[in-house]
C-alpha cells in the first residue's frame, strides 16, 4: 500500500524515489512489526486473560512446567497481525511470492487457530487430531508445492499455465528448468534435476516438515520464537540475492524474478518476532500456540523453497530438525523394544531439562547453536 502511495508522490517529489528500494523497505518493516507487537502485545494478552484462554499443560510432561498453568496461549495470532499488517504497508502487493507466502502463513495459522482452540475449549491438551491436522496441512502443502513448481521457473504468473501445459503435453516427463534444480551448497556447480514431480514431493515435504518440526521445538518459553528470528534473517538474505541480476549471477546462484521482495516479508517476520519474544521470554507472559508455531515454521519452509535453498535451511533450522528426530527415534524404539527409551523424554528439549539443565540454560544454549548455524548457512553464500 505504502509502496504504491510514494511510487505515485514520487512523480512529483523525487525524495520519495528512496522507498523503491527493497533494502530500506524490509528495514521499515522489521521496525514497523516490532513497534505493533510491542504496542499491541499488553492488548492481546489482556483479552486473552478475560476470555480464559489459557494453556492446558500435558500431564505426562515435566512437573516444573505444571506452574505454567493457565498462562495464555495463542500469542501466535500476534505475531500473524503484525506480519500481515506489515507486509501489506512496505511489501510489493503485485508480487506473486508475497501471495504465496502469506497464504501459506495464514493456511497453516488457521490450523493452529482450531487446535489451540480445542485445547482451550475442551481443555485437552491433544487439542486437534494428529489425522486432521496432517490431512490440512498436507492439503495446503502439497497446493503450494504445485504452484511453485512452474512459478519458480518462469518470471511471471501469465506463463504458469504455458509451461504447465507443455509440461502435459509431454507425457509429464519434461524437465523444469535449471533455476528449479536442488542447490548443493558449498558446491559451484552441483544442483541436481528434480523433475516435476521430484519438485513437488520435496517442496511439500519441506512446507510441511518444517512447520511441523517449529511446532515441536515450541515447548519452552522462547524456545521457538527466536531461532524462527534468526533462519528467517538468513532467508531474507538470500531472497535478496535471488532476486537481484547482479548479485545472483556473481555468487552462482540462479536468478528468480520476485523473490528479492521476500526481504520484505521476512523481515516483517523477524521484528514481530522480536516483539512477541518481549513476553514470551522467561518467565512467559502469552505462549505461541500452534496458531504462531505451524505457520512460521510453513512460511519459513515455503521462502526457502522459492529461493531454491532447501538444504540451508535444513542446516540453519538444525534445532528444528534435532527436536524432530529425537521425536520420531524416540517413537520408533520405543515400539521397537517394547516400551525402552532413548531419550528421557521428547522432544529433545525435555530430556536436557530431565537432566539437570535449567529451562533458561536449555533456551539459550539452543539460540547460541542456532546462531552458530545460522552463520554457518549464511557462508555458503560465498564459500562455494
Amino acid at each position: 500500500m505504502l509502496l504504491a502511495l510514494f511510487q505515485w508522490l514520487s512523480q512529483d517529489y523525487r525524495a520519495f524515489g528512496v522507498f523503491n528500494y527493497i533494502t530500506l523497505r524490509a528495514v521499515m518493516g522489521c521496525l514497523t512489526a516490532l513497534a505493533i507487537s510491542l504496542i499491541a502485545g499488553p492488548v492481546v494478552i489482556r483479552k486473552l486473560t478475560a476470555y480464559k484462554i489459557g494453556q492446558s499443560v500435558r500431564d505426562d510432561g515435566p512437573k516444573s512446567h505444571l506452574t505454567k498453568a493457565g498462562t495464555p496461549t495463542m500469542g501466535g495470532a500476534l505475531v500473524l497481525i503484525a506480519i500481515l499488517i506489515t507486509t501489506l504497508l512496505w511489501a510489493d502487493l503485485s508480487n506473486r511470492f508475497i501471495w504465496v507466502v502469506l497464504i501459506v502463513t495464514f493456511g497453516f495459522g488457521a490450523i493452529g487457530w482450531v487446535d489451540d482452540y480445542r485445547k482451550v475449549v475442551y481443555r485437552n491438551p491433544k487439542g486437534l487430531s494428529a489425522r486432521a491436522k496432517f490431512f490440512w496441512s498436507s492439503l495446503i502443502g502439497f497446493a503450494a508445492a504445485v504452484y511453485l513448481a512452474f512459478a519458480v521457473s518462469v518470471p511471471g504468473n501469465e506463463k504458469i499455465l504455458d509451461l504447465f501445459l507443455e509440461w502435459m503435453k509431454s507425457g509429464f516427463e519434461m524437465n523444469l528448468p535449471p533455476k528449479a534444480d536442488l542447490i548443493v551448497p558449498f558446491f559451484k556447480n552441483v544442483a541436481y534435476p528434480l523433475g516435476v514431480f521430484g519438485f513437488i514431493a520435496l517442496t511439500y515435504c519441506v512446507i510441511v516438515g518444517t512447520s511441523h518440526a517449529v511446532n515441536l521445538t515450541d515447548g519452552l518459553d522462547g524456545l521457538a520464537i527466536m531461532p524462527a528470528v534468526m533462519v528467517a534473517s538468513a532467508l531474507g538474505i538470500f531472497a535478496y540475492v535471488v532476486g537481484n541480476a547482479v548479485y545472483s549471477k556473481y555468487l552462482l546462484f540462479p536468478y528468480i524474478p520476485g523473490a528479492g521482495e521476500l526481504l520484505v516479508f521476512c523481515t516483517a517476520l523477524a521484528g514481530a518476532g522480536l516483539g512477541f519474544l518481549w513476553f514470551n521470554a522467561y518467565p512467559a507472559e502469552v505462549f505461541m500456540g500452534d496458531v504462531g508455531a505451524l505457520s512460521l515454521g510453513a512460511a519459513l519452509g515455503t521462502v526457502a523453497v522459492i529461493v531454491r535453498q532447501e538444504i540451508v535451511l535444513f542446516i540453519m533450522g538444525g534445532v528444528f530438525v534435532a527436536e524432530t528426530l529425537s521425536v520420531m527415534l524416540q517413537v520408533a524404539y520405543f515400539k521397537y523394544s517394547g516400551g525402552k527409551r532413548i531419550f528421557r523424554m521428547a522432544p529433545l528439549h525435555h530430556h536436557y531439562e530431565l537432566g539437570g539443565w535449567k529451562e533458561s540454560q536449555v533456551v539459550i544454549r539452543f539460540w547460541i547453536i542456532t546462531m552458530m548455524l545460522v552463520l554457518f548457512g549464511l557462508s555458503t553464500l560465498k564459500l562455494r
